[in-house]
């Protein structure tokens, strides 16, 4: 400006007027002030926002596995991760070096200012790398044959998110030159994101290719048709008899011929292969998983509609007959519902995977140090703040000196990104440790001592290490959880607790409590089968093989077995165990004698069974036989009017004895109007379950529920089971494995036929 030499100054932001002739005036300020701290705060909010969403799919994708399959669930977890990167875009397009210019005028003065994010951006940025490493953790990869649904491969998507998100961080921080190690610090989190994709996409085309993956159902098919293996079997556990020969591991060293029926012409070439035989003399747990094993592969041929593949060998020893079932349920969801198998399609990708983590950890630790010491050493000069604006006042050619004014509190960048990176490090940690955990790893190593003999030279010491890593179980491991849900018809007293009152105004479904299953349940059941099999009874001829004869020696009539489906022959029961429960409970409250073990073992199994099928109705009535509207609808018409018989049972106790508790219910039921006669036939059959002084009132109800659950168990909704196998797994879809390993493969009258692609892929 010529001629113009003054410089007026302008006092610091306390809305002072300059002491020339220049005037900063208050309403200019005042508007300045309100505009920058404005935008702030609704960058702030979003900031706030953007944690709660990365902490949601952090949370969820690496510690939710089994609820991810919940429709609320997932819903949420994909709104999260919809909102993430849209957010944090605006935020670090708001708060950015090369964003922040402000002007505005006030009558012939003008204020006009500069604004620098400082550490903003980079918090934003970081944020959205952090989250899409652990998305792509806990995404689903999945390599499967053409007939078992659709291949899910790498989320490539998430690298086109990090290449946006390198983009927005190198855009908002100017010339890399003046901010050089957030340049850095972003391009390594960027360069994690890169090789963990590339890495799970290697894995998955190997998987994809492999006779041991991606092919296996159609191999192991065309093996099992093979007379060496299809010979009958005897009981495999427990006793000294020759294992079948089972594929375990090692499929891909197989010369095999592409028939037109699949694969056959088996010839092992010694490149590795692994049969269950080969390794049933390690011990009972070593053994027991790579049986496990053995029938996942088995049980995968199953969801393909390749029915021959099954092995007619049974157990005798029920908890090692429920744990192997278990752990092969869990090789089902891990191969079905997250990326951890096909790592396992060569030998080093666990170890390069690993090793990939521990790099991120490392990223997250170091990262952390150096922000620690940047705020203590720059403290307040340059992270005490969020926004820090230069502004000037200029009035007719003259320029006031530069001042300065910092917006915002470094609480809404730093606290949460210290909180991102601890979770991300436990995130990471826990992927780490689903390798360690995994019984993936721990069959490989099973299966490459087998195959390596110089490694049992030092048997000893072998055996001492699969020792300790078999004891080496992780609780976040755990798929099935070994409970049992329960309902009930006749609820004596309602609970009123917080959780109760907001499920029935969710209108969500009946549920009692959860109980964990009983060693009981388990030998009834296991007992129940081997009858059914030494009898001549098979639960595929549809004989449900209950007893028709009561503990007096009277016969049940027909309709304690209802002909109008299974769901109402389950409630008729259900009551009148209901009923049998409420008589004895008073009978040993009184100081009764206490029952035997035998009879106590007999309660249990009824009992939890009669609720866990009361449950099923309600929660997985596609499950059962009868059509799974129907039988919800019937549970819930069924315990309303038995709650509306209920409501006259106040009056009715104080006109008759307590000990007649178990009768006036009784007598209720029988009363009510209904439109279904389950209340009244499930009263009766109770009154004659009640037998006075017969000490072994429980046997007809635990053999009846220890054989009911097994004649509901054969399905051929392999989609449903699938379902339930995403969410823990059920005691039903156990049964349901045992049986299908047995050649039972649906209930009377099912069509054993249906579309033979799609089950497996439709439930993911």
């Amino acid at each position: 400006m010529a001629g113009a030499n003054s410089t007026a100054i302008c006092y610091d932001a306390s809305l002072q007027q300059c002491s020339s002739s220049i005037s900063c005036s208050h309403e200019s300020l005042a508007a300045f002030r309100k505009t920058m701290g404005g935008a702030l705060w609704r960058v702030n909010m979003l900031v706030l926002v953007d944690a709660i969403l990365a902490g949601v799919i952090v949370g969820i994708g690496a510690y939710a596995q089994r609820y991810r399959h919940h429709p609320f669930t997932r819903f949420i977890y994909l709104g999260a991760s919809t909102l993430l990167l849209p957010i944090t875009s605006y935020v670090v397009s708001t708060i950015s070096t090369n964003s922040n210019h402000y002007t505005s005028s006030y009558e012939s003065a003008t204020l006009a200012a500069s604004c620098r994010g400082g550490f903003h951006y980079f918090t934003a940025v970081s944020w959205a790398f952090l989250v899409q490493i652990t998305m792509i953790n806990t995404s689903v990869i999945v390599a499967v044959d053409d007939r078992e649904g659709r291949n899910r491969g790498p989320p490539v998507q998430l690298l086109v998110q990090g290449l946006w998100t390198l983009y927005l961080g190198v855009n908002a921080m100017g010339p890399i030159t003046d901010n050089i190690w957030p340049f850095y610090l972003e391009l390594m989190l960027f360069a994690i994101i890169c090789a963990k994709i590339v890495l799970k996409y290697f894995a998955f085309e190997k998987a994809r290719r492999s006779l041991a993956f991606g092919r296996n159902p159609r191999l192991v098919s065309g093996y099992m048709e093979q007379p060496h293996v299809r010979e009958p079997a005897e009981p495999w556990v427990g006793d000294n008899v020759p294992p079948p020969p089972l594929l375990v591991m090692g499929e891909d060293g197989m010369d095999v011929k592409n028939q037109p029926r699949g694969y056959a012409g088996f010839v092992n070439n010694g490149n590795g292969l692994v049969t269950f035989d080969m390794v049933s003399q390690l011990g009972n747990e070593r053994a027991d998983l790579c049986l496990s094993f053995a029938f996942f592969k088995l049980l995968r041929c199953r969801f393909v509609r390749y029915e021959n593949a099954n092995s007619t060998t049974e157990g005798n020893h029920h908890a090692r007959v429920f744990g192997v079932i278990a752990d092969e349920l869990s090789l089902i969801q891990d191969y079905y519902f997250s990326s951890l198998p096909v790592s396992y399609s060569k030998y080093w990708l666990p170890i390069l995977s690993v090793s990939i983590s521990l790099l991120s950890i490392t990223y997250c630790i170091l990262a952390t140090i150096f922000i620690m010491r940047g705020l203590i050493s720059n403290w307040n000069s340059k992270y005490n703040h969020q926004l820090r604006c230069h502004f000037w006042c200029n009035d007719r050619h003259l320029i006031s000196n530069r001042q300065d004014k910092n917006f915002g509190f470094f609480v809404f960048d730093d606290i949460p990104l210290f909180l991102l990176l601890a979770l991300v490090v436990i995130a990471e940690v826990k992927y780490i440790a689903s390798y360690i955990f995994s019984n993936w790893t721990k069959v490989s190593l099973i299966c490459y001592y087998v195959r390596h003999a110089y490694l049992q030279h030092y048997y000893q010491r072998v055996q001492e290490w699969f020792g300790i890593l078999l004891q080496c179980r992780w609780g976040l491991k755990k798929h099935w959880d070994e409970k049992l849900g329960q309902s009930s018809i006749l609820v004596l007293h309602p609970r009123t607790t917080p959780l109760v009152l907001l499920r029935r105004l969710l209108r969500l479904p009946d549920l009692d409590r959860s109980v964990k299953i009983q060693e009981a349940v388990m030998v009834s059941i296991i007992d129940a089968l081997r009858r059914n099999s030494s009898d001549g009874h098979q639960l595929s001829n549809g004989v449900i093989r209950s007893p028709r004869q009561g503990p007096a020696g009277e016969m049940f009539p027909s309709w304690a077995f209802s002909s109008n489906g299974t769901s109402e022959t389950i409630l008729t029961w259900h009551v009148a165990t209901s009923i049998l429960e409420m008589r004895h409970q008073y009978h040993h409250g009184q100081g009764g004698q206490g029952s035997s073990t035998f009879d106590l073992n007999c309660k249990i199994t009824a009992t939890l069974l009669s609720r866990y099928c009361a449950y099923l109705m309600v929660w997985s009535p596609d499950l059962l036989p009868d059509d799974d509207e129907w039988s919800k609808s019937l549970y819930e018409t069924v315990k309303k009017d038995a709650k509306r018989a209920l409501t006259g049972r106040a009056a009715l106790r104080s006109l008759t004895p307590p000990i007649a508790e178990y009768e006036q219910v009784a007598q209720l039921l029988q009363s009510v109007d209904s439109k279904y006669d389950v209340l009244k036939n499930g009263a009766r059959l109770g009154k004659q379950l009640v037998v006075e002084g017969e000490e072994r009132a429980w046997v007809v109800p635990s053999e009846f529920w220890s054989e009911m659950i097994q004649n509901v168990a054969p399905s051929d909704n392999i989609r449903g089971h699938l379902k339930a196998i995403a969410r823990g797994g059920e005691l039903i879809t156990l049964l349901w494995a045992m049986l299908t390993h047995a050649g039972i493969l649906g209930r009377p009258g099912d069509d054993a036929g249906g579309p033979a692609t799609g089950e497996a892929g439709s439930a993911r």
